[in-house]
């Protein structure tokens, strides 16, 4: 059986975690209760055997199409056969006391039979439940997980799973509702799967009629907008980068990571992106869970949490999972969390001055905890470090990462000549031109005309794309023009950009996709020059690799034209909101809004 691209996947999710269904009907990844909990389906990282839960016709030539009701996260699915349609509904409502997937099957015309296979392995894939029945609820129970299924068909076991085939006429609906709840708990009331269907209906419209952006490319921008909803943790606001793990950024590589957890290096790109879209109260839950992850002790500071704000991020790998399209090895927790990244300090910085530019109320804690960590910076920021695509490899002196020292004690001045705080002025301006003097003199290779990866290194990064985007030095200088020519130049494949050559630096076998948030700094940079055709116009490829359902990963592979890499990726969807604000003809200097110019 051959895997399902990651382009036929559709996302659902219930503000606390989130499932991938397939266009073949099969739900093949979902995690319970939480983004970073054990899968109880895992196909997608290996076989139907690892779990998942069908619900397709048994008409192996049933030809579906696919979209979500209007601005939500409901999923319908049509399918027409030789002897009539039926549609799917597929929703996570969100989240009440126990957390629910609910599928129900629409009789359209004629009369369809359908079939359901429902394999539960918890703690992904490798944990093969006890089944049984409480009257006439299905109930799986291993350790401490249980799931229970209400549904009026009979489903029977057969060969360790639990299968059913079952015909809808016109008019008729038939309901699956799974739920889990902690083992040692008794089961949960059933939920009524039509009333949820029209509260989850209702939720997204309301949450959607939120949102202030009217602009250009309206439906990209609001589709991308719920997806960054559905990835943010509700009870505390963080947002993960992705409801996945190990999906490869070059199939058959190593290059697997676990993105379910809340990367500061989005601090900035999530809070403008909220920002600009009106949604006020997300934003402000975004940064007080910021304060909370980075409170302590500065040289704690990490570059990514949990979405509570856990520290510990143990990376294992799950050797029973063969990966993705054999993309071995599937790995669970993120070593990266354990990187020094000099980086995260500017983004921290950042975000919190345009919370105080764009009126969200002031905080002391806050501004005490900057103070802190300025503090801290001033004794770190010449050190090399693991730059901000977390190498593996030697630490290096990283522009960028140096770039992003500058620009938390730009901030910190701006902060308190623009808003009053109080603070050393003088002694931040020092280091912030200590900084920008250390990287035009050692960051800036006249030979090829560019900034560099790294001090000495003679080779570029997509990250360089952002000098002008965070007012370290204006598009118009020679410098940075020369650097965008640059990366054009060497770092585009088939018209969107690497982040790297991957080769050496970051200690890992070469090969991934072309990296698409960079390629939307490079629109941005593009609208900085001037350049508003070419600009449009790649915002437009770039539009053009989402899917079917508007959602889109964190790189492609422009040979085989798909998408790679964990999805949907917060990262991208955050760019390409931004981007959109950056270009939309209704706001006024947008680039002069994201991001303070030096």
């Amino acid at each position: 059986m051959s895997a399902l691209r990651i382009e036929d996947y559709a996302l659902l999710g219930d503000l606390q975690t989130a499932a991938l269904v397939g266009a073949d009907g099969s739900v093949d990844w979902l995690c319970f209760p939480r983004f970073d909990s054990g899968a109880c389906f895992a196909a997608l990282l290996g076989t139907p055997k690892h779990g998942r839960w069908l619900l397709a016709p048994s008409d192996e030539n049933a030809h579906a199409t696919r979209r979500y009701l209007d601005d939500t996260l409901v999923l319908e699915t049509t399918w027409e056969t030789a002897d009539g349609v039926a549609r799917v509904y597929d929703f996570m409502p969100p989240r009440g006391v126990a957390p629910d997937i609910v599928r129900i099957v629409e009789g359209v015309s004629g009369s369809v039979e359908l079939q359901t296979e429902l394999i539960i392995r918890f703690d992904y894939g490798s944990v093969v439940p006890w089944v049984h029945r409480v009257d006439n609820t299905l109930v799986a129970t291993a350790g401490p997980d249980a799931l229970c299924l209400h549904t009026p068909i009979q489903l029977r076991g057969h060969g360790m799973t639990s299968v059913a085939t079952f015909a809808v006429a016109e008019g008729d609906r038939v309901p699956f509702a799974l739920t889990w709840f902690p083992s040692a708990e008794k089961l949960p009331d059933p939920i009524d799967p039509e009333q949820a269907l029209e509260d989850t209906t209702s939720y997204w419209r309301d949450w959607v009629g939120g949102c202030a952006y009217e602009g250009d490319w309206h439906e990209a921008v609001h589709r991308s907008l719920i997806v960054l909803k559905a990835l943010t943790y509700a009870p505390t606001g963080g947002m993960v980068a992705a409801p996945t793990t190990s999906l490869p950024e070059h199939i058959g590589g190593i290059r697997n990571w676990d993105y379910r957890y809340c990367w500061l290096r989005d601090a900035t790109l999530t809070l403008l992106a909220l920002l600009g879209a009106g949604l006020v109260d997300e934003a402000d839950q975004w940064r007080a869970w910021l304060l909370r992850a980075a409170a302590g002790d500065p040289a704690d500071l990490q570059i990514m949490y949990g979405v509570a704000g856990e520290r510990r991020l143990v990376e294992l790998e799950l050797m029973w999972l063969p990966g993705y399209e054999n993309s071995a090895p599937v790995r669970i927790g993120n070593a990266a969390s354990e990187q020094l990244q000099l980086d995260v300090y500017g983004e921290i910085m950042d975000a919190l001055y345009q919370a105080r530019v764009h009126g969200l109320s002031s905080s002391r804690h806050a501004w005490a905890l900057q103070r802190v960590m300025l503090k801290d910076l001033e004794t770190r920021w010449r050190e090399p470090d693991q730059g901000i695509w977390e190498t593996r490899g030697e630490p290096q002196h990283f522009v960028h990462s140096k770039v992003m020292a500058w620009v938390a004690f730009d901030r910190a001045v701006r902060s308190a000549l623009e808003h009053s705080v109080d603070g050393d002025v003088e002694g931040w301006s020092a280091v912030r031109d200590d900084i920008h003097d250390d990287v035009v003199r050692r960051g800036f290779d006249a030979g090829i005309n560019s900034f560099t990866q790294y001090y000495g290194s003679g080779t570029l990064d997509a990250s360089l794309l952002l000098i002008p985007l965070v007012g370290f030095l204006p598009a118009s200088d020679p410098r940075v023009r020369g650097t965008i020519e640059a990366v054009q130049r060497l770092l585009m494949r088939d018209g969107f950009v690497e982040r790297y050559k991957t080769i050496g630096v970051d200690g890992l076998p070469p090969g991934e996709g072309v990296f698409l948030p960079c390629s939307f700094w490079l629109v941005d940079c593009l609208e900085l020059l001037g350049e508003h055709d070419e600009a449009h116009a790649l915002f437009e490829r770039l539009l053009s690799l989402t899917t079917d359902l508007g959602l889109i990963s964190e790189e492609y592979d422009p040979a085989a034209q798909r998408l790679l890499g964990n999805f949907p990726q917060a990262f991208t969807h955050l760019e390409l909101v931004n981007t959109a604000l950056n270009l939309a003809r209704e706001h006024v200097a947008p680039m002069e809004k994201r991001h303070a110019q030096r």
